[in-house]
């Protein structure tokens, strides 16, 4: 006998479907599985074998040989395990061969005692499960709600092996879990800090909210205790929310890296990632024998802050120039070859020095100049020309600190930076520009229509290139801030005014990077 059923795999951050055969033979007793497995679904047999005898059902003692199609694509972990025995199942006819298996998907997998285990990348799969027109999925209680988020399937959240087979037969009927996208996304978001905590430093602070409005990238320079992080960890409340194609994309990177809680559903919150300097460069990256995302995708549509950002390791700041630039990574190993997007926003904070006191106007300061350019020469000038804001942030002064002064909330930032991106969308969409979400995106081929300068801007523009050396980027990327600080003032034309801010947010190059 032949049993057809259906499940998924996971390639990066996307699923595919993946059909198990399985064949029953009155022959000696024997049990293969074919189609390119790896370790975790070879040591199937054992755990299908044992979950099937430990939940009730006699394995058969006949030859099964278990076949995964694709046979030429590589499969990994082990959500195939229901699968497998729901195929082994039908072959012994606990499974009645009336019951249609072409619109069911079955994932999770099997426990010794029979018990549905989550699996991560959940979303993914479902996902995938749709698209191949499977109309019913059969998942771990802790995956249901997550997966129920795929539209076009039915969910049904299993404990067991035992609640499919009794499913399948019509003795106990599974109730499905739906998703409701309006009640999740009008429901508040989760607590972020204000920015109204941040004492003093209006400039880093009116750099910061330029940077949320366009998606720059931006760096903090400053003396320790003067604000860095807290400034850096009070972005995420003035971007824009996330919307539905966002959340979805984020969520199944943090599904495939196993990040989702248990009967969590969407990424509610742009996500925000501050790893540690000692991080290799393939955490931050992505990879291993078994790829998966590092920090750069898990940051994708949000924050990627990188502290003490010159004692990260030269190989894994290197390793951000391409993933800034394509808004993706590609981690190559034997098996193939995986793409993760990576689309964030960098802040990075780094003291002037490594003892953190070169520059303040009072701290006592007499290190040699070779060490100072030892230490600043850790950031390359290829990754420090694509920052596009460079911002000192000074000591907060005592006046500052004792203020009853309060500076502006996070909401009423968020207010302006919502209105600068409504502008920015717009004028893409009314240019037939689909492929570009934000200002710092803006691809050299649409920058010279979308960056209007007038007269005095362009001056300004010439004088700033010649002094300041910059290369074709760097002008670039001076160009693309002073579109979005016109978007906050409500011009569609770069002026002389805009075009300077964005020239003083550019100018720390040749004091810290070119000593």
């Amino acid at each position: 006998m032949l049993s057809t059923v259906y499940c998924a795999g996971l390639n990066g951050i996307d699923g595919f479907e993946v059909t198990v055969e399985c064949s029953a033979q009155k022959k000696m007793e024997a049990f293969d599985i074919v189609g390119l497995p790896d370790a975790a679904v070879k040591e199937a047999k054992n755990r299908v074998r044992t979950a099937c005898e430990n939940s009730g059902f006699r394995f058969p003692d006949i030859l099964l040989t278990v076949n995964l199609a694709p046979a030429a694509r590589r499969k990994e972990g082990a959500g195939f395990d229901c699968a497998i025995l729901t195929a082994i199942l039908r072959c012994a006819h606990y499974i009645p061969e009336t019951v249609d298996m072409e619109d069911k998907c079955f994932i999770g997998e099997l426990s010794l005692s029979g018990a549905l285990r989550p699996v991560p990348g959940a979303l993914p799969l479902a996902i995938a499960a749709a698209e191949a027109g499977r109309k019913e999925l059969f998942i771990a209680a802790e995956n249901a709600m997550e997966a129920s988020v795929a539209e076009g399937i039915t969910v049904y959240p299993c404990e067991s092996i035992t609640d499919i087979v009794r499913h399948l037969r019509g003795e106990r009927m599974l109730e499905p879990v739906s998703f409701d996208k309006n009640a999740f996304f009008s429901a508040p978001p989760k607590n972020v800090p204000d920015l109204s905590d941040v004492m003093g430093q209006e400039r880093a602070k009116r750099a910061l909210e330029i940077a949320a409005a366009g998606g720059h990238n931006i760096i903090f320079i400053g003396p320790p205790g003067s604000g860095k992080s807290m400034l850096a960890k009070r972005l995420p409340g003035i971007l824009p929310d996330l919307t539905y194609g966002e959340s979805l994309e984020s969520t199944k990177v943090y599904s495939v890296a196993g990040l989702l809680g248990n009967n969590e559903t969407l990424l509610r919150s742009r996500p925000f990632r501050s790893p540690h300097h000692t991080m290799s460069a393939p955490s931050l990256v992505g990879g291993g024998q078994i790829p998966r995302p590092g920090e750069i995708s898990l940051a994708h549509n949000g924050v990627l802050f990188l502290d003490e950002f010159p004692e990260f390791s030269k190989a894994a700041t290197e390793a951000l120039r391409q993933p800034l630039e394509d808004g993706q990574v590609t981690v190559a190993r034997v098996q193939g070859r995986v793409r993760y997007p990576s689309r964030f926003m960098l802040v990075c904070a780094m003291n002037p020095f490594k003892f953190g006191f070169f520059g303040h106007p009072t701290k006592a300061f007499t290190c040699r100049t070779d060490d100072i350019k030892r230490y600043l020469a850790k950031i390359s000038g290829p990754l420090a020309d694509r920052i596009d804001i460079q911002i000192e942030v000074p000591s907060v002064t005592y006046g500052e600190m004792t203020s009853d002064k309060r500076g502006e909330t996070s909401a009423e930032v968020r207010k302006r930076v919502n209105a600068a991106r409504k502008r920015a969308l717009e004028r893409f969409r009314e240019q037939g520009i689909t492929d570009v979400f934000c200002n710092a995106d803006i691809t050299p081929t649409h920058i010279r229509t979308v960056c209007k300068v007038d007269e005095g801007g362009s001056r300004l523009l010439e004088m700033s290139f010649e002094k300041m050396g910059l290369s074709a980027r760097g002008y670039d990327r001076i160009l693309r801030v002073a579109r979005t600080i016109a978007d906050l003032d409500g011009s569609d034309i770069i002026g002389a005014r805009h075009v300077a801010e964005a020239v003083q947010l550019r100018s720390l190059d040749r004091q810290y990077f070119n000593l």
